[in-house]
């Protein structure tokens, strides 16, 4: 795939994912949405480090939505401290953050960009467990065309990939599975009928 391709895909997977955020975010600030604090903290520690090693794995074109995907979490975070519910409530909450802080050292110790990124995906697969759960027990609590925006970016970014290697291909298929989890979990907790406008 050219590049210019790559790079203009790549920008629309962005946009397309910040859309979704700002959706989110009109629906967390009507009380739609109740984001989980831990989840949402946890994201942002760990986009932040996603965002770092996938760009230092080689990731270009496709760093755009690596980059949503740290500011987007940490203004949700934000806005989870007044409208959010849930704290740090297991040990998997402090596994999660212990890990970021490991997968660092391991990146600085070892200069290995793509083991924190494969680290930090998994990290990651841990964090979204209290979402997950809220959205199939409580799925009015979550937005799902929110989710559905961000799925689409990631999936737009996975044809942005400018190299089909796996530390470039990994991060955008990880998301998009997530976020295709997360909806399942909302829309089978409502038999389909948490469309919100």
């Amino acid at each position: 795939m050219p590049l210019d391709i790559s790079f203009t895909l790549g920008i629309i997977a962005g946009v397309i994912s910040a859309l979704a955020y700002l959706i989110y975010f009109r629906s967390i600030l009507k009380g739609e949405s109740k984001p989980s604090r831990v989840t949402w903290w946890i994201w942002t520690f760990m986009g932040a480090i996603l965002a770092a090693s996938y760009y230092a794995s080689g990731a270009r074109d496709t760093i755009w939505a690596p980059i949503v995907e740290f500011v987007g979490p940490l203004l949700t975070a934000i806005l989870a401290i007044k409208y959010g519910e849930g704290g740090i409530e297991s040990k998997t909450d402090v596994f999660c953050f212990v890990g970021g802080v490991l997968s660092i050292l391991i990146w600085v110790i070892f200069d290995a960009p793509i083991v924190t990124l494969v680290m930090n995906l998994l990290i990651d697969g841990f964090a979204i467990i209290p979402t997950i759960k809220k959205s199939y027990e409580r799925p009015d609590g979550e937005n799902v065309w929110a989710w559905l925006g961000t799925a689409i970016g990631d999936g737009v970014n996975i044809f942005a990939s400018e190299k089909l290697v796996f530390a470039i291909l990994v991060y955008p298929i990880w998301m998009f599975l997530v976020d295709m989890v997360v909806i399942g979990a909302i829309l089978r907790g409502t038999d389909g009928k948490n469309y919100r406008s």
